[in-house]
Formats: C-alpha cells, structure tokens, sequence
C-alpha cells in the first residue's frame, strides 16, 4: 500500500483547500472592510483600559514583590551571614557575593563572625521570584511591597545593586525596632 503525501497528516486535522474563484463582492473586499469597521466601531464604546500614570497608580496585586532588600537587626547589625543560600537558590544567577570574617572593631556592624563583604544582584537578570527571600534562613533578604521599581538607566553596571543600594537604611531598622518593642 503506497501513500502519497497528500494522504499523511501527522496531527489528524488534514484540511482541504480550495481555489474555488472569487464572487464579485468577494473580490471587492467590501464584507471584510464592514466587518473591520463594526469591530472599531465597538471599541470606541467599550471601558477605557489606560490609566493616567503619575495621578492614578495601579493596584497591585497582593503578592507583588518589589524592590530587593537586606534587613538589620534591632541594634542596626546586619543579619546577613554570606551562607550563599540565597545565591544558590537563584535560577537566574543574579546573585553573587563574596564572604568575609569580621574583625574585633566590627561587632557592632555584623551579627556573626562571617558577614558579606561584597553582596551584589545584578537587577538586569533578576526575575523577581523570591525563591532568595525563601532561602535565607536568617531572613536577611526580602523583597518589599514597595512600589518604586529598579530605575531606568543607560549604563549596564547602574543595574547591578551592591550593598549601598541593597541594605536598609539605619533609620528605618531603628524604627522597626521599637515598633517590634512596642508590641
């Protein structure tokens, strides 16, 4: 039994065309303008979808995850301790680091004897997915539900965050100390 390749149809749906000739309304293209038309015309009449950005701000959504940040500690200390779980767990490979031991004039910056000397994410190839909030087991990092998003830029090396951009301000560790005191 021989087939001719007329007769395979790997997905099953074989389709006939035909070259059948055109009407002449056909050829005018007359029904298919109308219909262009009736489908234009319906937008002017449906909900606008566009808002005015910087007077109207979208909702987000509840699990929104914003800018990255590294957390201190009630007496401002960094709680990073440079395990690298965090850049393990990264699928895009937007973490790297490099750990340090403290020194005996530093206790009062680093929690333990091994802190991050250079903690980098290079915001370019960061998808946002928490998988490195969800791996650190001292809850160093976090992703905030902050609304401002990595700033555009002309120049690649402005995207890669380093520790001055990444750790929290001393200002705001202090206040979510006493706010933690408080309750």
């Amino acid at each position: 039994m021989s087939t001719t390749i007329q007769n395979i149809s790997l997905s099953g749906r074989k389709k006939q065309v035909s070259n059948k000739e055109m009407t002449f309304l056909e050829s005018l293209y007359l029904v298919a303008i109308v219909k262009g038309l009736l489908i234009t015309i319906k937008h002017f009449f449906r909900k606008k979808v566009t808002i005015h950005y910087p007077e109207q701000v979208r909702e987000m959504s509840p699990v929104y995850r914003g800018q990255h940040m590294l957390k201190r500690d009630e007496q401002g200390r960094e709680n990073c301790t440079a395990c690298g779980l965090c850049a393990l767990s990264c699928p895009a490979e937007a973490i790297t680091m490099k750990a340090a031991e403290r020194k005996s004039n530093e206790k009062h910056l680093y929690r333990e004897e091994k802190y991050a000397e250079i903690y980098e994410i290079n915001m370019l190839r960061c998808i946002f997915c928490g998988l490195c909030e969800e791996a650190c087991p001292k809850d160093a990092i976090y992703l905030t539900t902050s609304k401002v998003l990595v700033p555009s830029n002309y120049e690649r090396e402005n995207f890669i965050f380093g520790k001055d951009k990444l750790v929290m301000p001393l200002d705001i560790a202090m206040q979510n100390a006493q706010l933690k005191n408080a309750n």
